[in-house]
């Protein structure tokens, strides 16, 4: 990932101020379109249910993000239900583009920049060890990349994973950026993370 006239072409995204607002406006529309589609359940009216979420990341200091989120209104039903993400992954802590963009960029950074790179985001040297072991180990088993990988020709290399999906989707722009976390949109709501 590391380019000769540039810097690595993940990190400028962990820069940019305006790419969580973005992110934001990207998961209330998609919230939208699954509420109009109504209860999975029983078909019924979803209301608004949603939750807070103090996620750790780049210009994130104390704020509360909510989680987009519905509350079936039938009684007897009643089921909450929540909508995939772009900003979340799963329960996790970090904003889903840090995991992906950290854990992605250690393939390609010396172990100095790695260490600043931590310390800017403050993430532990296990956390980050933790979320390679997952992307190399948990990601390549799970029912949704076993499926998911046949969409890449030619084959992504799994030992250099989720490096490897950044570079097919060419995640230098904005809008791959968020291509690539639409495609992970499934493992947003999976039991299967770390």
């Amino acid at each position: 990932m590391k380019k000769e006239t540039e810097e690595n072409f993940g990190q400028g995204h962990l820069t940019d101020a305006t790419l969580l607002e973005f992110l934001e406006k990207c998961d209330a529309d998609l919230a939208e379109d699954y509420r109009q589609r109504g209860c999975a359940h029983c078909g019924g009216t979803l209301h608004r249910a949603n939750y807070p979420r103090k996620p750790r990341g780049p210009a994130t200091g104390q704020s509360v993000f909510w989680r987009h989120s519905f509350c079936c209104e039938k009684e007897g039903c009643r089921k909450r239900t929540t909508p995939a993400s772009v900003r979340f992954l799963g329960r996790r802590v970090y904003l889903s583009f840090v995991v992906l963009l950290v854990a992605a960029m250690r393939h390609g950074l010396g172990l100095k920049r790695v260490r600043v790179l931590r310390e800017h985001l403050q993430i532990d040297r296990r956390t980050l060890e933790r979320w390679r072991k997952w992307w190399l180990e948990g990601f390549v088993q799970s029912a949704f990349w076993k499926q998911a990988r046949a969409q890449f020709m030619p084959a992504l290399c799994q030992h250099s994973l989720p490096c490897s999906l950044c570079e097919a989707f060419k995640i230098n722009r904005r809008d791959r950026l968020l291509d690539l976390l639409k495609f992970l949109r499934p493992l947003t709501i999976s039991a299967l993370l770390f």
